[in-house]
């Protein structure tokens, strides 16, 4: 055994301990419990909540702090928490909006806790979006194996397409194609067609296996308001991190302007090469970009097809480059999708040289979420450790974390639940903080905006980029 192999192995038997520690930390702390009986399960019908405190009259800057008792439908108090809630304040008129912190006191009640922001009359809106009883089976069930999803590989045997059977685990006998990233411990698999080369693999694509409203509180009136520091990279955002007012993304910890960002878009970016990583989340930012830069930004036509080819953008006058890659497996989509020049965000980070010129955007977790937890984990795991290794050769290098968004409530619940994404969402800000990084939390964003589809408006993704903007301007 040589000295590389050694220390794969090595590296290896770390990250598989640190999974073993995160997955367990985490599954302690969903509740274990059993679905017997509807009746018996949460109802948001019977349950009830109530303002701590309630005043007429309150001033921006106040706390608002609003006690959830949850009841099952025979209405009787629950004794153990775990219901995943989402909970806002908004003011539909003055297009505002912000997200609630949960306390869960494993009792069957709740504190959520609002910071008052902006002036006028502001609903509060706090929906049930899965019992505790459906949350214990949405992680029982995903951890259960990759049979969620099934992948189907073409191979090109000169003018003959063969489809096969690929995925992280496969229980056939048949002789497989082995797909691996040994130096960080991820494998992917095919069934081998026969007489046929595992090379011969092209394209993938993927088939599935088989509002609840509370008082209104008036807000007036100014507070001490606090001078906050510029934004910069190495902060890391609290929750909620800020709020929208007339469409506009506010932040609570940092001073983020409006507009000066946006508006210094073509001298920011001048001379600039970024690399946007990830899923169609992060595509939607190269998608509008060129609404910013007006007609200086071009696509560049890489003869690709699909949504999920790379996009590659350029501005020539002012030397800048815009490119969007998706990550590497999981990748899923029911379409076929080319796997030439596709690789993991981590290999993609091992393979740039970095630099002051240089800045890198990741998004990762929509696609993740149909697949057993240790997977996103080790993902992560990998990316941190290359972003760490990129600090080491170019520490002027730039990256910025967009978080996991939230996304539609009647799409397949099983597979690609909000509780799932938001398991993921606290997982990437535990697993990338102290890294010398910019976030962007898109989770909180959208949960503030009222946001219920993947992909968020682009009212969402203009605030996204101007957050994006002061952090390397």
């Amino acid at each position: 055994m040589d000295v590389t192999e050694s220390s794969t192995i090595h590296n290896s038997e770390n990250i598989d301990r640190e999974i073993y520690q995160i997955y367990n930390a985490i599954h302690h702390a969903i509740p274990n419990v059993s679905f017997t009986w509807l009746n018996k399960t949460t109802s948001a019908t019977n349950s009830r909540a109530i303002i701590l405190e309630y005043k007429k009259k309150y001033c921006i800057g106040d706390s608002l702090t609003v006690r959830v008792d949850m009841f099952d439908f025979l209405g009787k108090k629950k004794t153990y928490g775990g219901d995943f809630l989402r909970a806002r304040i908004y003011s539909q008129n003055l297009g505002a909006g912000a997200s609630g912190r949960i306390e869960d006191f494993n009792n069957g009640s709740y504190l959520i806790n609002f910071t008052l922001s902006w002036e006028g009359n502001v609903g509060i809106s706090i929906i049930l979006l899965h019992p505790s009883e459906g949350v214990s089976v949405l992680w029982r069930t995903r951890n259960m194996g990759y049979e969620n999803i099934i992948y189907i590989g073409k191979f090109l045997n000169k003018t003959q397409e063969i489809h096969k059977e690929c995925g992280f685990s496969l229980e056939s006998q048949e002789e497989k194609c082995e797909y691996a990233d040994k130096i960080h411990g991820e494998f992917f698999y095919c069934l081998k067609p026969e007489n046929i080369p595992c090379e011969a693999l092209i394209s993938l694509m993927t088939l599935n296996q088989t509002d609840g409203f509370l008082d209104i509180v008036d807000v007036g009136g100014n507070s001490t308001i606090e001078v906050k520091p510029k934004c910069r990279i190495g902060m890391s955002p609290p929750v909620p991190g800020g709020y929208f007012l007339k469409n506009v993304w506010h932040s609570l910890f940092c001073n983020l302007s409006s507009y000066e960002p946006l508006s210094q878009i073509n001298e920011c970016l001048s001379g600039k090469m970024i690399y946007l990583m990830g899923d169609s989340t992060i595509r939607q930012w190269i998608e509008y970009f060129p609404k910013l830069m007006k007609r200086s930004l071009k696509f560049f036509d890489l003869h690709g097809s699909g949504w999920h080819q790379q996009f590659l953008a350029l501005d020539l006058e002012r030397q800048v480059l815009i490119q969007w890659k998706k990550h590497g497996h999981p990748f899923v989509t029911q379409s076929f999708f080319t796997l030439k020049d596709y690789a993991t965000v981590t290999l993609e980070i091992d393979r740039l040289a970095g630099g002051p010129h240089t800045i890198i955007v990741i998004a990762l977790g929509q696609h993740f979420r149909p697949f057993p937890f240790s997977l996103f984990v080790r993902r992560l795991l990998n990316v941190r450790k290359a972003i760490e290794c990129l600090f080491l050769r170019s520490p002027d290098t730039k990256v910025i974390i967009k978080l996991e968004n939230t996304r539609e409530i009647n799409t397949d619940v099983e597979r690609f639940s909000d509780f799932h994404g938001y398991i993921q969402y606290l997982l990437v800000k535990h697993i990338f903080k102290g890294l010398n990084i910019g976030m962007i939390d898109a989770w909180d964003m959208t949960v503030a905006f009222g946001s219920y589809n993947v992909h968020p408006p682009e009212s969402v993704i203009k605030n996204q980029i101007n957050m994006f903007l002061e952090y390397i301007c």
